[in-house]
């Protein structure tokens, strides 16, 4: 067993056992999901990029990992925390036990710690910078590397996890266009499912390159990292509402915000895991939601902008959903693709597509 370590920026240290480690400490914002299964999901998430992410759940691994649950083509988390890692394989798709997937993707993992003290340190202080590391000296160096690991957050991820070239997905009569800030694969499924056809766009692309690609609809995705520093993005967005209907998911949620006017908070430490509780409020039904994210949506900043509230967090109020009062435009801070029930809010994707369906574009546009 090779003992590794984790230091936190307040300086606390937690020892355990290090798996695929290449020698190199990694530092990262330091997060906790409190999902009970879909570990391969959560890992394989861009939206984890440029974070250390801890499962409160005490065994990770025990059916194994396998083609069936990856989210993107590889894990972009800087590092990983486990209370108790399994052995055991037992989906029969299963390809890799927990050792073999650390190993295979080289991601750093520290296995053998308390979880709950961990995560309850984090709800208390904050989510905060971290390192992984095989050895706790010297610690004011250390610590410096924590700090740098909480400022990733501010940096620019998106372009990190985002497709490189366009790529097509699917058949159908209905065109969506996929903005891909670091979409999940499982978002693309639920539109293919739905007879779509899907044209994935890196995040790079331009507002009048998408337009030219004739969509009935855009997907503006999840993607990582604090979402005002993509003034560039938040522009480009911004000339295309109105122009053809928009679906916000997740950080496309807060962009869309943005780009109509409305401001944005970091969360103290997020929303992240296959539990939490929304009530639509056009009718009253609650939901459970898939989610992880770090930032929400000011209220008090969608005044004047033409957004109202749709869906709101249970556990703490903040807005879970906007629709747009005169353009054709919505959004969620959830994961409708992701129903922990298994599909609990996919009516999002239908509602989406019915509204491709009746939109007529003014003139000139």
């Amino acid at each position: 067993m090779q003992k590794g370590y984790l230091v936190l920026e307040n300086g606390t240290v937690f020892t355990g056992e290090l798996l695929g480690y290449r020698g190199e400490a990694q530092a990262g914002e330091l997060v906790f999901n409190t999902g009970m299964n879909g570990y391969q999901e959560a890992m394989t998430d861009p939206s984890y990029a440029g974070q250390i992410l801890v499962f409160t759940y005490p065994s990770i691994g025990n059916y194994g990992f396998g083609d069936y649950g990856f989210e993107s083509e590889k894990p972009h988390l800087q590092g990983l925390v486990v209370k108790e890692k399994a052995d055991l394989n037992g989906h029969y798709q299963s390809r890799w036990n927990f050792e073999e997937f650390m190993e295979k993707y080289s991601l750093n993992c520290l296995a053998g710690i308390d979880t709950r003290k961990l995560t309850r340190i984090l709800r208390v202080e904050g989510t905060m910078g971290a390192v992984i590391t095989h050895q706790p000296e010297p610690l004011d160096e250390l610590l410096k590397k924590a700090a740098a690991g909480r400022a990733l957050i501010e940096t620019d991820l998106v372009s990190r996890v985002s497709c490189k070239e366009t790529a097509v997905y699917g058949e159908g009569k209905t065109r969506i266009v996929l903005w891909d800030f670091g979409s999940k694969k499982h978002i693309i499924a639920a539109l293919t499912r739905r007879k779509c056809q899907v044209i994935a766009v890196p995040a790079s692309t331009e507002a009048e390159s998408i337009m030219a690609l004739e969509p009935d609809g855009v997907v503006l995705t999840n993607g990582p990292g604090n979402p005002e520093i993509y003034t560039g993005l938040i522009r480009e967005i911004k000339k295309i509402i109105g122009r053809v209907p928009l679906l916000g998911i997740c950080m496309g949620h807060q962009l869309l915000a943005l780009a109509s006017g409305a401001s944005t908070f970091k969360m103290k430490f997020g929303h992240r895991g296959a539990n939490h509780t929304v009530k639509d409020l056009r009718n009253g039904k609650c939901f459970i939601t898939s989610q992880n994210h770090s930032f929400a949506i000011e209220p008090a900043s969608l005044e004047g902008t033409g957004l109202a509230a749709s869906f709101t967090n249970l556990n703490d109020s903040t807005i879970e959903g906007l629709y747009h009062h005169s353009q054709p435009a919505f959004s969620v801070q959830f994961h409708p693709e992701a129903a922990p029930g298994p599909q609990d809010t996919e009516f999002i994707f239908d509602e989406f597509i019915h509204m491709t369906a009746k939109f007529s574009p003014g003139p000139g546009l």
